[in-house]
């Protein structure tokens, strides 16, 4: 009976170190989660990213795959000015809408089969007014069918890191797709990438605009454009089944932030829950930049030339705005270096520090190239300085 009563008692104080062990792993889990601000949004998913250096500023189920409605598009617009940059289609091309782009509901800018409208009226179709016929017809001429088209964008998403997004067509149009779905998380990334273009803000950032030579009339679904300080874009969607999502990019004091909202119950919530993202973004952080802009030089052994122009490597960060003023630059750079010397060879390292912790190092490298000294050279100079003399 003893034996019984001390098994008894080991396996309670197993079971109490077990429940101890997952309360503070739960507590642990918990804290993590708050480390962010409750900002009371009115949304299923949200993401706070800054777009130069890609640091999440505020996070709320960010991983979840949901359909994103016609935020969807921002996909299609990358891979759309990706064909432009590498040449395969120009702004100025003429396409010809197909009877299946045309088929498209929603929005749209109700594009006649065989109507033929330039790349540049298509895309601010897209960007401007969420222009489904619009982003088909862009689809077909990049990649032949839309069909094709939806390929490319998967495989740009695996490409991107975009974990949590499976695309089944190219305008999030969703009444039949079975898994067309992303992530906030995966909706920053792509939305980072885009406003690479830098033309896509351009055309985002318009409120209001005609194409048909004027005839027909373009107004942004993005609200923010028109009553948000610093507003560049991006783009919004809403379907019955996705809710109302937007991807929001706004630009303050050089730091630009990308705020994702999915599955908000209406188009106010949703742009409410943007307007909070973007504010605390912008009253709490501040991006810090050293920037290669001038040369130092560095002494060259057995070089044609004596001295070799260096520079640091660009840096970026984001911090808190009340720390601004405590980062810490440290250069260690070599003394001398022997040539031959090609561009970019690293010379050195620049580590930046915050109270006391690194945030980040980066590189002096050559900013040209120095030749081996050769035995002509080397006669050359000698006759040089005996006629100096």
């Amino acid at each position: 009976m003893e034996n019984i009563q001390k098994k008894v008692k080991k396996i309670y104080s197993i079971l109490l170190v077990v429940l101890v062990l997952i309360n503070l792993g739960a507590f642990h889990a918990s804290s993590e989660e708050a480390s962010y601000p409750n900002l009371n949004l009115d949304c299923r998913s949200a993401i706070l990213m800054e777009a130069q250096t890609g640091k999440i500023l505020y996070a709320n189920n960010e991983n979840e795959a949901l359909p994103p409605a016609s935020v969807t598009k921002v996909m299609t617009l990358l891979l759309v000015m990706e064909a432009i940059d590498e040449k395969q289609i120009s702004l100025t091309d003429m396409v010809s809408a197909s009877e299946h782009a045309c088929s498209m509901g929603g929005s749209q800018i109700y594009l006649e089969p065989g109507e033929q409208m330039s790349v540049e009226d298509l895309l601010k179709s897209v960007v401007i007014a969420s222009a489904n016929d619009a982003a088909v017809t862009l689809a077909e001429y990049v990649a032949g069918t839309e069909d094709s088209f939806v390929e490319m964008m998967n495989a740009k998403a695996r490409e991107l890191g975009m974990e949590n997004t499976v695309f089944e067509n190219t305008n999030g149009l969703d009444d039949t797709t079975e898994n067309h779905v992303t992530s906030a998380k995966d909706i920053a990334i792509m939305s980072r990438e885009l406003i690479k273009h830098e033309k896509i803000t351009e055309y985002s950032r318009i409120w209001m605009d005609t194409i048909r030579n004027g005839e027909f009339g373009l107004t942004n679904t993005n609200r923010l454009v028109r009553f948000y300080k610093g507003a560049t874009g991006l783009k919004t969607g809403s379907t019955s089944k996705a809710g109302f999502c937007i991807t929001a990019t706004a630009e303050r004091d050089g730091m630009t932030l990308i705020a994702v909202v999915m599955a908000s119950p209406s188009r106010d919530a949703r742009n409410s829950a943007a307007v909070a993202l973007l504010n605390y973004g912008f009253s709490n952080f501040t991006l810090y930049e050293n920037t290669a802009d001038s040369c130092e030089q560095i002494n060259v052994i057995k070089g044609k030339s004596d001295i070799c122009r260096v520079q640091e490597t660009d840096f970026y960060a984001v911090i808190d705005k009340k720390h601004v003023d405590k980062i810490e630059k440290t250069v260690e750079i070599e003394d001398t270096v022997v040539a031959p010397i090609k561009i970019g060879q690293q010379i050195g390292t620049v580590t930046y520090s915050l109270n006391g912790n690194v945030i980040g190092t980066t590189k002096i490298v050559t900013a040209e190239a120095v030749e081996n000294i050769g035995f002509t050279d080397i006669c050359v100079r000698i006759l040089a300085k005996m006629t100096l003399k």
